[in-house]
C-alpha cells in the first residue's frame, strides 16, 4: 500500500511504509487554481510516484517525493 499525503512526518510517525508526497494540504491530488491540463499533469506525476512506491521494496517508512 502507498499513502498519498502532504504531512509526511505524521505518516512516518504512524508507520506508513510507502509515503507519496501530495501537492498541497487542501488538495493533495490536485491544484484548484491550475488549468485542467496542468492539473491532469500533476495528478499523473503523483500517480506515477505512487506506482513506483508500490513496486519498491521497503523495510521502513520511505518518502517518495
Amino acid at each position: 500500500m502507498a499513502q498519498v499525503c502532504t504531512m509526511t512526518p505524521v505518516a512516518e510517525m504512524v508507520g506508513a511504509h510507502r509515503i507519496v508526497t501530495g501537492s498541497g494540504i487542501v488538495h493533495p491530488l490536485g491544484l484548484a487554481t491550475a488549468s485542467p491540463e496542468d492539473e491532469q499533469r500533476l495528478r499523473r506525476r503523483v500517480l506515477e510516484r505512487a506506482l513506483t512506491a508500490l513496486g519498491t521494496h521497503v523495510e521502513k517508512p520511505t518518502v517518495f517525493s
